[in-house]
């Protein structure tokens, strides 16, 4: 079965989102994990996005920007981003999608700048957003990104939004009492978080350890029972191929 790694990534993001769960999904392949969590294991997950919009159904089309009419249309709720940062700080929000340009061991993710010298950096990015509340505020943090070593780095070259920190026990040290990050999906590979620092539990079947470990910033440490990540299924394939037909977030024929 021909099966794109943006379509792999969409149904282990998918698995990640439980039943019932207040989800701040985001766009990409978040928002097609969301919809094939309600279309198969997750129907009362409801959805929640940035600028204020939250769905306890997806949008019937495609979303190229979070304000398309679609997604305003059928909403349960039109509010503005600060109710929705509201859910978060009184811990309303069970999980969230978040990306970034870089991330270090530890779970930190930098979307600020890359460059030592923070007044010039040599590249500016877009900055948080809402990452830095998701990241320090929702129960837990599910983090998806491409795989390289200049995104999965020993330490970022700055914090946007907040992982564990030096690891251990750093986010109750410094005041943030729940959440985290609880998985890192890569188009190579599924890290899991233990004592605050990923670890490697499955490589995609058109991958391997070794590549994983020679694509990634740190010295990788891995699970002893580390196995092939398992594959979207016939129904998870359809699911998402109706939802995504031209492969425009899933990236499918252009890799």
């Amino acid at each position: 079965m021909d099966v794109s790694p943006g379509e792999l990534m969409v149904a282990q993001a998918a698995r990640e989102i439980r039943d019932g769960e207040r989800v701040f999904v985001g766009m990409r392949l978040p928002l097609i994990a969301f919809v094939l969590a309600k279309r198969t294991h997750a129907p009362n997950a409801v959805g929640l996005f940035e600028l204020g919009i939250v769905r306890d159904e997806p949008s019937p089309k495609l979303l190229y920007t979070m304000g398309d009419p679609p997604n305003v249309t059928g909403a349960v709720w039109c509010a503005r981003t600060i109710d929705l940062m509201g859910l978060l700080q009184r811990g309303d929000v069970d999980a969230g999608f978040i990306g970034g340009a870089e991330v270090d061991r530890h779970g930190n993710l930098n979307t600020t700048a890359i460059g030592a010298d923070r007044a010039h950096p040599t590249v500016q990015l877009p900055g948080s957003g809402g990452g830095a509340d998701i990241a320090s505020l929702a129960h837990r943090l599910i983090v998806i990104m491409a795989h390289d070593k200049r995104r999965l780095r020993e330490r970022v070259d700055f914090i946007t939004s907040p992982g564990y920190g030096d690891g251990g026990e750093w986010r109750a040290r410094v005041g943030l009492p729940r959440g985290g990050p609880s998985v890192l999906i890569t188009t190579l590979g599924v890290f899991r978080f233990t004592g605050g620092e990923a670890v490697l539990v499955s490589y995609h079947p058109t991958s391997s350890v070794d590549e994983i470990a020679a694509n990634t910033g740190w010295t990788m440490r891995v699970a002893d029972d580390v196995r092939a990540t398992e594959p979207p299924s016939a129904q998870e394939l359809r699911i998402i191929r109706e939802y995504d037909p031209q492969g425009f977030w899933t990236r499918r024929g252009t890799d």
